[in-house]
């Protein structure tokens, strides 16, 4: 079987993939046990053990193996492993651990042999993984693959999404025309109501949509049809699409319309909707739960920079050596998914089914408007955060005017990004309810350096949650304001970088309850212009002339030192901030 089947049923938290040079399709036949002195008992389609051997001591054995033929092999984990690189800025940097760097070499001799790498959790017993993995193998070979059945689950939470955007009541049905999944809502006109009720288009109507040649429209492409109403019939208006897997028809998208008519945007929507469901039940049909598990974290290990690109060759329809970037989403600070703050409750907090279903809703949302942007775009959660990889920059973007050159055609798809991140934080709190930020990350040439433009985009947003007020923003529109805000979120963790001096004028401040530092502040921001800053303050002037002088008696400071002046307007900043 595949060794993707083959993680897939042995799932997580056994197993992690370190490298997969060949992809995850390599076949697996066999599961062996290898130690030191039995090099020699690996062969082709074998998964290897490696026991009694980690790190740098392991590395001649996956040479060996990889000669052999073997498909992939097991290693146990160094426990002291870094999760994954340090992050950029001014946080200090975990120091280099001796784990990271053997799993690093072992990580790069498996690339170089072509082999699937695996690290073992090191609480795994070597027996108790060897006979999971032989009783998958075994009960493959005893049984043929099953079909996994249609989509469910989550497909009612898109529905819920997709009725959100397009203002109407969606069903989703297979190729059959069976209901998958149905938005919740009133204002049902009679064919609603009776596919929900039957779990199926009744057929006197599906005649009549075949009669219109609706179906054959819908099976052509990805057009979307429109469906004019029939009160006659009890058909009100409806806007339908096709779900495809290539040229293989998986089903349809309906949306009627109630008693308001559908969004102005509801065919882009849509058909950004119909491509996501495709996923989705294409997953539905050859993965459990635990594979989508698998990919997510196959996509998540690229962006923190652990797993090679090539190992998702097989995963993903991305262009590895082809500029690519990242946008992350996080909720603004203070946000709960779908309550505005003031009903925000102590009870509600606690409800993790309830965040858990709001935060697919932000996922669904956030996966409809990039597919219909893209179709290779790729989403996942990680933490608190949603990333979205947005490969193949150097393509026209949808839309966009013909340009000339690859970097024209990059500035291009740039600027539809932005246009699109823009969209999706506005469409998040217009349908749920929820302030979101959305952090674009600068383009990369190619895959291998994606977790570079994924650590820009978690600067910005880190920022944001700090000290910027943007909604959306690229390092280019906030780059000094985000140096600034590493540079004071490191004052603020190293308290032995602060002139004591300044924290004396914060401590009369406050004993006082005089506004010395607003005063010496705003001077400072207005490069000394007493005016100016006089006037921002509502003060006379020679009111703000009287309080820089005290500022300077009370701190000991010297104002007209140029490097006092340029690290005490730093800490105000952050006396401002605390």
């Amino acid at each position: 079987m595949p060794l993707r089947q083959l993680l897939l049923a042995v799932g997580d938290p056994l197993v992690d993939v370190l490298a997969a040079p060949a992809g995850l399709d390599v076949r697996v036949d066999n599961v062996v046990i290898v130690d030191p002195e039995d090099e020699a008992e690996a062969s082709v389609g074998d998964l290897v053990l490696l026991i009694g051997a980690r790190g740098s001591a392991a590395r001649h054995l996956v040479r060996a193996a990889a000669r052999r033929g073997a498909a992939a092999v097991a290693v146990k984990a160094a426990s002291d492993e870094p999760a994954y690189p340090p992050p950029q800025g001014w946080q200090s940097a975990p120091a280099v651990r001796r784990g990271g760097d053997e799993v690093a070499l072992l990580r790069t001799e498996a690339s170089e042999a072509g082999v699937a790498l695996l690290a073992v959790r090191p609480e795994v017993r070597w027996d108790q993984l060897q006979s999971l993995c032989r009783s998958v193998l075994d009960d493959a070979r005893l049984t043929s693959a099953a079909d996994l059945g249609e989509s469910g689950g989550d497909l009612y939470s898109l529905a819920q999404t997709i009725a959100a955007l397009t203002g109407g009541l969606v069903t989703i049905e297979d190729s059959a025309s069976r209901v998958l999944a149905y938005s919740t809502g009133e204002e049902v006109d009679e064919l609603r109501r009776l596919s929900v009720l039957g779990r199926q288009g009744p057929e006197q109507y599906l005649a009549l949509l075949r009669e219109w040649g609706v179906f054959s429209r819908l099976r052509a492409g990805e057009e979307v049809v429109h469906i004019d109403e029939h009160p006659e019939l009890g058909i009100r208006r409806r806007l339908a699409v096709g779900i495809h897997a290539g040229s293989q028809p998986l089903g349809t998208i309906w949306v009627q319309e109630g008693a308001r008519p559908l969004a102005a945007n509801a065919e882009e929507a849509l058909l950004g909707a119909a491509r996501m469901t495709a996923l989705q039940m294409v997953r539905h049909r050859t993965e459990t739960t635990v594979g989508l598990r698998l990919r997510d974290d196959l996509l998540a290990s690229l962006l923190e920079g652990r797993i090679e690109a090539a190992a998702l060759a097989d995963t993903i329809e991305v262009t590895a050596d082809r500029p690519a970037l990242v946008v992350a989403f996080a909720l603004s600070p203070g946000t709960a998914p779908g309550r505005s703050g003031s009903q925000q409750t102590r009870t509600e907090e606690r409800d993790r089914s309830g965040r858990e279903l709001n935060r697919r809703r932000l996922v669904d949302l956030i996966s409809v408007h990039t597919a219909a942007y893209r179709r290779t775009s790729l989403v996942t959660a990680v933490g608190g955060r949603i990333y979205v990889l947005m490969p193949d920059l150097t393509r026209q973007a949808p839309g966009a005017a013909e340009t000339s050159g690859e970097g024209a055609a990059r500035r291009s798809a740039e600027s539809s990004v932005l246009a699109l991140t823009r969209k999706t934080v506005e469409a998040a709190r217009a349908t749920l309810g929820v302030a979101v930020q959305g952090a674009v990350g600068s383009p990369v040439d190619s895959l291998a350096a994606i977790p570079d433009s994924r650590a820009e985009a978690d600067r910005i947003l880190d920022a944001m949650g700090r000290d910027l007020a943007n909604d959306v923003a690229t390092m280019s529109d906030v780059r000094t304001r985000v140096l600034i805000s590493e540079t004071l979120a490191y004052l603020r963790g190293t308290p032995a970088l602060r002139d004591p001096r300044v924290s004396a004028l914060a401590e009369h401040d406050a004993a006082q309850g005089s506004d010395l530092v607003v005063s010496l502040l705003a001077y400072l921001e207005d490069f000394g212009e007493v005016r100016t800053a006089a006037n921002r303050l509502h003060i006379h002037p020679n009111t703000l002339r009287y309080r820089v002088r005290r500022a300077e008696q009370v701190s000991g400071i010297d104002l007209a030192d140029p490097t006092q002046r340029l690290f005490t307007h730093l800490q105000l900043l952050l006396e401002r901030g605390t």
